[in-house]
């Protein structure tokens, strides 16, 4: 297992295997995020690029209380007018936009309360793994009186629809982990989530990297409204990978992944 060197601060970076996994560090205080948690995260979505051995980027609350319960309310204190609001959820699609972009598939374990800010890191992961009694919202509309950024609304639209982001937000309502299962927007909804986690893990370190990172970026640019995908098929069928599963596939011989 190795680490990042601020491994007991409040944003945690740890590799075993082939996964790379992000806890955010501040149980005390439901794992709200610091700018410095928004700046580590977007750093360790560079390391997961960087290293080839990286196969899942995993992201995590630490402790039993919640996934990440939105950006530290302390640090609006300093805000002083329209412009601050501004920067802050420009920093936040920064952010968003990084993780989303990462190369290998991202998994958010959500445990506990995942709101606000939370909510919107774990949307912009591949997939969704969730206790059953876990609790989703943006309980905005009765407690800061704020609002998001149009990429954020754009992605919740996308995952949930009109009428469930409508009610998220003018409602102010909570989803359960079972909820978010039924509604589509979490792929597991499952006691044993560690469990759950490891065989995603397994799983998706199996399987073909370019594949997987093709089927990300081509649903990354139909989300944002770009149809054209040339060079992803053509980065595809062009690899080393592709050729080799062809020449493993018809010989019945077990095929290893490379990415390349």
């Amino acid at each position: 297992m190795s680490s990042s060197p601020g491994s007991h601060s409040e944003l945690l970076v740890q590799r075993q295997g082939p996964a790379l996994t992000v806890t955010f560090n501040r149980p005390a205080q439901r794992n709200a995020m610091t700018w410095a948690m928004y700046d580590g995260l977007y750093q360790a979505c560079e390391r997961a690029d960087a290293d080839d051995d990286v196969r899942v980027l995993v992201l995590r609350g630490a402790g039993e209380e919640a996934f990440v319960a939105g950006t530290d309310i302390r640090q609006f204190a300093d805000f002083t007018g329209g412009d601050d609001g501004v920067e802050y959820e420009k920093k936040i699609t920064r952010v968003l936009d990084r993780l989303e972009g990462v190369n290998v598939p991202t998994v958010a374990a959500v445990r506990g309360w995942c709101v606000g800010a939370g909510l919107a890191i774990a949307a912009v992961c591949d997939l969704r793994l969730a206790a059953p009694d876990a609790r989703f919202g943006v309980p905005i509309a009765r407690t800061l009186g704020n609002c998001l950024s149009m990429p954020t609304y754009a992605l919740l639209l996308h995952h949930l629809g009109p009428a469930r982001t409508l009610d998220l937000l003018l409602n102010a309502t909570f989803y359960s982990g079972r909820e978010a299962h039924a509604a589509g927007f979490v792929a597991e909804s499952t006691e044993d989530l560690d469990g759950s986690v490891t065989r995603t893990v397994d799983r998706l370190a199996r399987h073909a990297p370019l594949t997987m990172w093709a089927t990300k970026e081509a649903i990354r640019r139909l989300r944002r409204g770009t149809a054209d995908g040339d060079d992803i098929v053509a980065r595809v069928y062009g690899s080393d990978d592709f050729r080799a599963a062809v020449h493993a596939f018809t010989s019945r011989q077990p095929m290893t992944w490379t990415g390349r």
